[in-house]
């Protein structure tokens, strides 16, 4: 039996425990939620408290209802386009969602050769670092890491970062722009670190998108690792035949390359 607190009405409390349990990935989307009964009897309720809960819980989008089956998890996962180069903000608003970042670390480091290569300077070279906690309507959504040659990262100022990105800022102040980005997506385990940051448990699985943007003249303009929570965000891809017999080698156009959230 779960214990209610006093001076809360007991219908929010079971919406925000629904909430939660959700949000925690324990109900999946589309997953069947306990009976009405089952509910009643762990909150030590009536079933029009339970009824409350599930209509607060419908109306948000949280579940839907069908008739003599039950109450189930919506997936509220969005898809859109990623064909074209977007940025964090981007997705986020074409999913719905409010973006903002919190700046966790701005400063400067000597690049180590594997990061000297990507970025196209000597190893040694001072850099700038930025660490982001990114969030989707206030939740954390994803974690990253960006290292920025120093001629392009002292543009940036960490105050700009917490309601514009990287992308905006130097397209619309300084007219740099973002022309190609090569992206190297798999999985990981959340570390302490990360897990403190996304609020998940130690082991979760993450998925890394390993992100490297470049300006007019093919020059770097940074390079990212990002994690991202899965239980808010997968990637669909969805592909296209040629018009031209099976048998043809000619590669099958990318259609259409979508994050899609929670």
């Amino acid at each position: 039996m779960t214990t209610l607190k006093e001076g809360v009405p007991r219908h929010i409390q079971i919406t925000r425990w629904i909430e939660q349990q959700i949000r925690d990935c324990n109900y999946k989307p589309d997953e069947k939620l306990p009976s009405e009964n089952d509910l009643a009897q762990r909150f030590d309720v009536s079933r029009v408290t339970i009824r409350r809960a599930l209509q607060s819980l419908e109306s948000n989008g949280l579940i839907y209802r069908c008739q003599g089956l039950g109450s189930f998890v919506s997936d509220t996962r969005t898809p859109h386009n990623l064909v074209r180069l977007t940025d964090f903000n981007e997705d986020m608003n074409r999913a719905g969602l409010k973006a903002s970042s919190v700046v966790r670390q701005f400063t400067t480091v000597e690049a180590p050769d594997w990061l000297a290569e990507l970025l196209d300077i000597e190893t040694g070279q001072m850099v700038v670092q930025i660490d982001r906690l990114r969030l989707g309507n206030g939740e954390p959504v994803a974690y990253d890491s960006t290292w920025m040659p120093m001629f392009y990262g002292q543009l940036i100022k960490p105050a700009d970062l917490e309601h514009a990105t990287i992308y905006k800022i130097l397209e619309e102040n300084y007219d740099i722009r973002v022309i190609r980005g090569t992206y190297q997506i798999t999985a990981d385990l959340a570390v302490e670190g990360l897990c403190m940051e996304l609020k998940t448990p130690p082991g979760t699985p993450l998925l890394r998108i390993d992100r490297s943007t470049y300006t007019i003249g093919n020059k770097p303009l940074y390079y990212q690792k990002r994690y991202y929570r899965t239980d808010r965000v997968m990637y669909e891809m969805t592909l296209e035949r040629t018009r031209n017999d099976r048998t043809n080698s000619e590669e099958l156009p990318l259609k259409e390359f979508a994050p899609v959230f929670r």
